[in-house]
């Protein structure tokens, strides 16, 4: 009798939840404006990824493959496509999604109520689980945004974002990088 009111506790918590702010799912990769995916981003189009790895690691990943020296790597960071020059910036964003636990929540109420307790189940009120993105812009001295829906450049920098996105998730020793150029 213990173990199943116990069991039907645990469901209860797990599964009486309302989801206040649900994260992307993105499955290869998506083309947004920066200030609709995340507040704060430009208002350009970016190229979007989630991002798996740890902290820091596309940092490190764009530091090591244009040999940067740790200068200007999130911001202007130059590359060539059929003898053009572009600039690509980007950014780590975290979208979380966010949940109300109703039943730690009822638990508390009736707690409080009936015994004067201070809240017990306060920690697991609501619930975040983080997402993590890698959102990228690109310009050039003729174009201020070169993924848009009329530049001339997108055609040309798309399939270079999305081999540079596959190399970055099939890399693991970023070293490895500097050898392939």
């Amino acid at each position: 009798m213990r173990k199943s009111l116990l069991l039907v506790f645990v469901l209860g918590i797990t599964i009486s939840c309302i989801p206040l702010r649900i994260a992307p799912n993105i499955k290869d990769y998506k083309l947004t404006k920066g200030k609709r995916f995340k507040k704060g981003l430009p208002k350009k189009t970016v190229f979007v990824f989630e991002d798996p790895k740890e902290a820091n690691e596309f940092y490190n990943y764009i530091n090591t493959k244009f040999q940067l020296d740790d200068y200007f790597v999130d911001v202007e960071v130059p590359f060539q496509i059929d003898g053009t020059n572009y600039f690509l910036s980007f950014y780590e964003v975290e979208i979380s999604t966010k949940t109300i636990n109703l039943i730690p929540l009822a638990m508390d109420g009736i707690l409080s109520q009936a015994a004067d307790m201070d809240p017990v189940f306060d920690e697991l009120h609501t619930s975040r689980i983080g997402n993590w993105y890698i959102a990228m812009e690109v310009f050039n001295d003729q174009e201020q945004d070169c993924l848009s829906e009329g530049s001339v450049s997108r055609d040309v920098v798309l399939p270079y974002l999305r081999e540079l996105k596959s190399e970055y998730l099939a890399t693991s020793n970023y070293n490895e990088v500097v050898f392939k150029n």
